[in-house]
C-alpha cells in the first residue's frame, strides 16, 4: 500500500482518482488546491499526482517550490498538450505526466510503474570510468562527488550504465525505467536526457552519446 497525494481543482477527477487507486489498496489524500497542502503532507507522500492548471498557485510553481524537499515521484496531470509546456514541467523536476482525459487503466499503470521503481532494491556498485553508480544508496558519483540528480534522472543513468555501450531507443528507455509504455515516453526521455547532460557537462563529463535515428548509450570504457 502506498500513500498517494492527488491535487486537482476538478472534484470529479479527484473522486475518480481516489476511488480507482483505493481499489488498488492505496491510501489516497486529495486536495482542490496547493494551498491546502503543507510541506509535511507532501513529504509523507509516496507519490504525488499534481494538476497543472489550478486557481492561485499552479502545479508548475508548486512542484518547483517543493522539489528539493520532497523525495517521491511527482506526476503532472494536465490538459496542456503543447510540448513546450510538458518539457517545462519535466524541467522543474517532475518525473512524468498523465494527459487529460485519461483512462482508469492508464492511471493505475503509471502509478504502479513509478511505485514499482521506488520499491526496487540493489546491493552493489558499478564503476564506469570516473563514475561510480551506488545501487544501494541510489546515487551517481563522479570522481567521488555526488551528482545531484532527480530520481528519474538517476534511474535513466543507472539503466544506461548497467548496459554501457548498448543503444536504447526513447521508448525502450522509458519502458525499462518506468515499466510502462505510453504516449509520453519520447518527450519525457528527451527532456530528462537533456537535463542529465547539462548536469554532467558542468562537471566536465559527457558520457551519454546520441546514436542518430536510434537512441542513446552510455560510453563504454575501453580496457
Amino acid at each position: 500500500m502506498a500513500h498517494i497525494l492527488a491535487v486537482d481543482d476538478d472534484k470529479e477527477i479527484l473522486l475518480l482518482v481516489k476511488r480507482s487507486l483505493e481499489r488498488e489498496g492505496h491510501l489516497v489524500d486529495t486536495a482542490c488546491s496547493v494551498q491546502e497542502i503543507s510541506l509535511k503532507k507532501a513529504q509523507l507522500a509516496d507519490l504525488i499526482l499534481l494538476d497543472v492548471m489550478m486557481p492561485g498557485e499552479d502545479g508548475f510553481s508548486f512542484c518547483s517550490r517543493i522539489r528539493d524537499m520532497v523525495d517521491c515521484p511527482i506526476l503532472f496531470v494536465t490538459a496542456r498538450t503543447e510540448e513546450r509546456d510538458l518539457v517545462h514541467g519535466l524541467g522543474l523536476g517532475a518525473d512524468d505526466y498523465l494527459q487529460k482525459p485519461f483512462t482508469i487503466s492508464e492511471l493505475r499503470a503509471r502509478v504502479a510503474a513509478h511505485l514499482r521503481r521506488e520499491a526496487r532494491s540493489h546491493i552493489h556498485t558499478i564503476r564506469s570510468g570516473d563514475f561510480n553508480l551506488d545501487l544501494t544508496g541510489k546515487q551517481l558519483l563522479y570522481q567521488q562527488n555526488t551528482v545531484q540528480l532527480t530520481k528519474s534522472q538517476y534511474a535513466i543513468c543507472a539503466h544506461l550504465i548497467q548496459y554501457a555501450g548498448q543503444v536504447f531507443s526513447k521508448e525502450q528507455l522509458y519502458e525499462a525505467v518506468f515499466g510502462f509504455d505510453g504516449e509520453s515516453d519520447e518527450i519525457v526521455i528527451v527532456e530528462h536526457i537533456k537535463n542529465i547532460r547539462a548536469k554532467l557537462k558542468a562537471l566536465g563529463a559527457e558520457p551519454i552519446e546520441t546514436v542518430w535515428g536510434i537512441g542513446y548509450r552510455w560510453k563504454k570504457e575501453r580496457l
